[in-house]
């Protein structure tokens, strides 16, 4: 009995060992830029180092001063500090003054004053660790709040820049349009002035008029798109709806080869996961806690004081009073709760543990889909610049055949407007690159 007593105690100090994942190694699959055994990684640089961009970088800082979510997840930080503390003032006594003073007047007698100046003190030995795991719960709570706060700060600054260049998409999709808008302004013009020489059609001049209109619609569309970005981006950061001030798409450069290093660094670097581990930790030290609860409490109590009650006159001297007791409480009518209590932690641990193991697979998998759009991106843009250097030739080719022969002048407006999808798509595309290395910065956990 006392060996197993002794044994079971023992297991109740055990510390928090991370479990054995084989799933790491194998997180990553799609083709990589860098050896696989590479540590260098796009998480390693700082968010100042990869988003160069000085307006973008002026705009980050004001969402990491202002934005609401930013400044919760700190607050949280600094109650898990307060509650790590009050955890470790556990370890000590706790002392109470209990003065008290009364005053009594039988009939036909005199008056009785007595006076206690006393103070008492309680200490638990923490034997079996209940205070030892409470306290390393509240450290890994600690950490799981720091976690949590670096995880808001990562996700704020990779939403912000993302935002960024959604409007440096749309600014230069709208040029692109405006520009076209003009184009079909002046195709309207020549269509309604061959009508007049009865070289054409008024069902020729009303498909290029109904182009013109549908064109000037989407510039609309735009212009709206381009407000409600801002206007998202001013709540982000914690400030009125103004215009935000920005350079252009064309403008920036990012890395030509992305690193993602080994899957073993998003443990470290890739606050949720670490998050995760610490609420499994957290949990572990729950179980302790709860198998501590069947061994018995020591508790050692004492008073000391100074009172004039031992003779009960006022006439008596002050005398001191000291006392001294130790209670051993064993838990004996609460076995069953006790039990449904560890059933419940240790049901608890191993869906942390279940919940641990699936931040990983995502993680992993928000890498591989990073990669894959970056990749994908720049093989597309490749063929968007093909296809736009075609499509340029195809309409000085069409405007020409109108000038010297016969041709239809809808033919040319047909390749006019293939070249305009074509230059949105490949700003479209751009954004889309520039979107995988956002996503692939964040999913590796940089950004803090």
């Amino acid at each position: 009995m006392t060996l197993s007593v002794l044994a079971g105690s023992c297991s109740v100090y055990r510390s928090y060992e991370r479990p054995d994942l084989p799933v790491v190694d194998s997180l990553y699959r799609t083709p990589q830029p860098v050896a696989a055994a590479d540590t260098a990684s796009l998480a390693g640089l700082s968010w100042r180092e990869l988003f160069t961009d000085e307006p973008l970088q002026r705009l980050i800082e004001t969402g990491l001063d202002n934005n609401t979510d930013l400044e919760v997840a700190r607050l949280k930080v600094t109650e898990a500090e307060a509650l790590l503390r009050s955890s470790k003032l556990a370890y000590l006594p706790s002392v109470s003054l209990t003065p008290q003073g009364s005053i009594s007047r039988p009939e036909n007698a005199g008056t009785t004053k007595s006076y206690d100046l006393a103070a008492a003190a309680d200490w638990e030995l923490d034997i079996f660790g209940r205070l030892t795991n409470a306290k390393r719960e509240a450290k890994a709570a600690l950490e799981q709040s720091e976690a949590y706060r670096q995880a808001v700060q990562t996700q704020l600054v990779a939403t912000i820049a993302d935002s960024y260049y959604t409007l440096l998409m749309l600014d230069e999709q709208a040029a692109i349009t405006r520009r076209t808008a003009e184009n079909w302004a002046e195709n309207l013009r020549v269509m309604q002035a061959l009508k007049r020489a009865g070289q054409t059609t008024q069902m020729a001049v009303a498909q290029t008029e109904a182009s013109k209109l549908s064109v000037d619609a989407s510039v609309l569309t735009l212009e709206r798109q381009i407000s409600e970005v801002e206007n998202s981006l001013c709540a982000l950061l914690g400030m009125p709806s103004q215009r935000i001030e920005r350079s252009t798409l064309d403008g920036q450069r990012f890395p030509q080869e992305l690193a993602t290093g080994v899957p073993l660094q998003l443990l470290q670097r890739r606050p949720d996961v670490r998050q995760s581990e610490a609420a499994l930790a957290g949990a572990f030290y729950a179980t302790n806690t709860a198998r501590a609860a069947f061994y018995p409490s020591i508790t050692l109590s004492g008073s000391a004081g100074w009172t004039n009650a031992a003779g009960g006159a006022i006439s008596n001297p002050g005398q001191w009073l000291l006392s001294a007791v130790g209670s051993l409480v064993q838990p004996l009518f609460t076995r069953g709760q006790n039990a449904a209590a560890l059933k419940v932690a240790k049901a608890q641990q191993q869906e942390a543990l279940l919940a641990f193991r699936q931040s990983l697979l995502d993680a992993g998998m928000e890498v591989n889909n990073a990669l894959v759009q970056w990749q994908t991106a720049r093989q597309r843009l490749t063929l968007d610049e093909q296809q736009i250097a075609s499509l340029r030739s195809a309409v000085r080719s069409s405007e020409l055949l109108m000038q010297y022969s016969s041709q239809n002048y809808l033919e040319v407006l047909t390749a006019r407007q293939t070249l305009l999808q074509a230059e949105l798509s490949a700003v479209s595309d751009r954004f889309d690159e520039i979107q995988g290395v956002i996503n692939l910065y964040h999913a590796l956990g940089g950004g803090y």
